[in-house]
């Protein structure tokens, strides 16, 4: 266990730096300048190379991704090009808003797939299990941004029942979490078609699995049998899956965000885009980059630990 640990930290490290590399260089592909954003079109070539010189812009674009990575590595993620304000301490305000509303849709998803996935496992051969699968298939086609929209046409302005627009306060915990219900929701659909299929179908996998038959054999309750043995490994995949689909979220909520006026990191970058403010969008993506290889890793380390065959076969070597 703790050499494989060693082994995905060290991939771990080596791709976020390889990714912060790669994102720093991309971000200079996008067209505009920020001096001409920041200053307007009539500012005088002098005015313009001095705050070129003060943003960094002067030097080689090999040079400034270097300073970007040396410089996020110590934190410092870089200031604002327009207000000043250091990067850092504008994702440290965004951030707790998206991992918010990421984790609640990620948490509504376990919450109702799963379960959805297991009793049409438990009655394979009913009009339940049909009408499960046609649901799961349903919420599997529709994009976050597109739920988003269609829950925000029917519950916000057709019904008006839950508030449109923005987050609420942190301070009103209910006022949040009634803003955080359309959102949560629209990230989730997708989800809970996605573990409700793979949980029926590994669910269906475990139970005509050669264990699961001797089980029967010695006379074991089928209760007993399906939950402490089935379930269990029928999960396993699952939370490998949750990995992937943590950082998933993460991308949705950039839609999301801007489709509800939320305030977060992926309306914060989808601004910076807009403005062509480079140190918010370096900064922002890479943020989002670390947190995305951070689940993975996670995930990783706890299919490593559920699946018992894994660590048979590191043993064995």
């Amino acid at each position: 266990m703790h050499i494989y640990l060693l082994k995905r930290l060290g991939m771990t490290i080596l791709v976020v730096l390889l990714s912060m590399l790669f994102l720093a260089s991309l971000v200079h592909l996008i067209p505009g300048d920020p001096v001409k954003v920041i200053l307007g079109p009539r500012a005088s070539p002098a005015m313009s190379a001095r705050v070129r010189a003060e943003m960094g812009l002067d030097k080689a674009v090999p040079i400034q991704v270097f300073d970007f990575v040396a410089n996020a590595l110590r934190g410092d993620l870089g200031r604002d090009f327009i207000t000043g304000e250091p990067v850092a301490h504008l994702i440290s305000e965004a951030l707790p808003h998206t991992l918010i509303l990421a984790v609640s849709g990620l948490g509504l998803a376990v919450l109702v797939g799963v379960p959805l996935g297991v009793y049409a496992a438990t009655a394979s051969n009913s009009w339940v299990n049909s009408l499960i699968g046609v649901l799961s298939v349903s919420f599997i086609t529709v994009p976050a941004y597109v739920a988003g929209l269609l829950l925000l046409l029917v519950f916000a302005v057709e019904l008006d029942v839950l508030p449109a627009l923005g987050a609420g306060e942190f301070s009103d915990p209910i006022d949040y979490l009634r803003h955080l219900i359309l959102p949560t929701s629209a990230l989730a659909i997708l989800w809970i078609g996605y573990l409700a299929r793979l949980v029926r179908t590994n669910t269906l996998e475990v139970r005509n699995s050669n264990y699961i038959r001797t089980a029967f054999a010695f006379g074991l309750r089928k209760r007993v049998i399906f939950y402490k043995y089935a379930l269990r490994n029928a999960l396993i995949p699952t939370v490998a899956v949750l990995g992937v689909g943590m950082g998933k979220l993460l991308g949705g909520a950039v839609y999301l965000e801007v489709i509800f006026a939320r305030p977060g990191l992926g309306r914060l970058i989808y601004d910076a885009i807009a403005e062509r403010n480079y140190t918010i969008v370096r900064g922002g993506v890479a943020v989002a980059t670390v947190l995305f290889v951070l689940a993975n890793l996670v995930a990783d380390l706890s299919y490593h630990y559920l699946d018992p065959r894994i660590q048979y076969m590191e043993a064995r070597q």
